[in-house]
């Protein structure tokens, strides 16, 4: 099953392949940050998601809008880098102006990421958090797979197993499917929001490797692919998504509806505008940390750390959103979990045999 074996990551600045000590501990001070924010994106924002639907929401499109409405929040370290850049070089157009495929290539992907959004929206209105999350879990089985199609990552026997375990997990939840379906929510309607968390999982497994081959042509001719163009890229591509849900809320009648809904919600209308601004934040992290951890490392670890939290998401929603957790979402998640040490032990004995493979080549004359 293994194809040519998956290129460099891509540097930070040309931290990751430079040899002093402070860029190397740049490079995993910005994977740590970055770490950091998919982490408090991937727990937070589905969990706030799922809470808006639980208290009376009921608008898919405004919980899609969400997912990437805070884009506006990355003007402040793009302008800043912009300023220093300005500063130190002179005069010129933000970096991902300077490169129209690039810029291209961010508009079709935000597009794409605006699709994902609402299709995750709509299926999370019909599910529980808990039976989301599992079926987001398949996520990192798409990715492995387009990420093999789209940037030739190389494919082994523990990532196969863990698409395989994966896909099982995926199945066994669907065998029991409905049996913790949310108040109001019909078994057709169950079952709509089933199929639309898989492909939104699928979706964004397509995403992933085409954001990663969009950072490698930056790249060609030479040229270097630094942070800030990854901060421009993502501004382009939050902006695009965010233009994609507008529309989708104008035909939808959405933003005339927000103020009856605010009057209507559980918690209380001072609350459920807290409960948006602090998912619009939350989800801007999620994205902003997945395509720093490309960036910083490759998409398939982005995928992992993904998947690594489902268990968190599952706990937090048994604990602040009273859902049910059967037999069947533990079975599916130790599957999912399986699958997910399978593939990390796979990458940890790759990365094991390439350090040793390397410190022979360097002792050979």
């Amino acid at each position: 099953m293994d194809v040519e074996a998956p290129k460099e990551p891509l540097p930070v600045g040309g931290a990751a392949r430079g040899t002093s000590s402070n860029n190397k501990a740049m490079h995993w001070l910005m994977v740590a940050l970055n770490c950091g924010m998919l982490t408090l994106g991937t727990t937070g924002g589905p969990l706030l998601s799922r809470l808006y639907y639980s208290k009376g929401g009921q608008r898919q499109w405004l919980s899609a809008w969400l997912e990437t409405g805070g884009w506006p929040l990355l003007l402040f370290p793009v302008s800043f880098s912009y300023l220093a850049r300005r500063a130190r070089d002179g005069p010129g157009a933000p970096l991902v102006l300077t490169r129209p495929r690039t810029l291209m290539a961010a508009a079709a992907l935000g597009l794409a990421t605006g699709a994902d959004d609402f299709i995750y929206a709509y299926g999370l209105s019909y599910l529980p958090v808990s039976t989301s999350a599992i079926l987001i879990s398949t996520q990192l089985a798409f990715t492995v797979f387009f990420a093999f199609l789209v940037v030739r990552q190389r494919l082994t026997a523990f990532s196969v197993n863990a698409v395989a375990l994966l896909t099982v997990g995926a199945v066994v939840l669907g065998l029991h499917a409905s049996s913790d379906r949310p108040a109001g929510v019909t078994r057709g309607q169950y079952w709509l929001g089933f199929f639309l968390s898989l492909g939104a999982a699928a979706l964004y497994g397509l995403v992933l490797p085409l954001i990663e081959l969009a950072y490698k042509h930056a790249a060609g001719g030479g040229r270097e692919v630094t942070y800030a163009l990854v901060l421009e890229m993502q501004l382009v591509m939050g902006f695009f998504a965010t233009a994609f849900c507008t529309v989708g809320m104008v035909v939808n009648n959405d933003f005339q509806a927000i103020s009856r809904e605010a009057r209507a919600f559980e918690l209380g209308e001072t609350r459920y505008y807290v409960v948006l601004v602090s998912c619009a934040v939350l989800w801007q992290f999620f994205f902003l940390g997945a395509v720093g951890v490309i960036f910083c490392v490759h998409t398939l670890f982005a995928g992992i750390l993904i998947a690594v939290f489902i268990p968190v998401t599952e706990v937090l929603g048994v604990i602040f959103l009273h859902e049910k957790f059967s037999s069947e979402k533990g079975v599916a998640l130790v599957l999912s979990l399986w699958g997910l040490a399978s593939y990390s032990y796979g990458e940890y004995s790759d990365a094991k045999a390439k350090k040793k493979k390397a410190a022979l080549q360097a002792q050979d004359p």
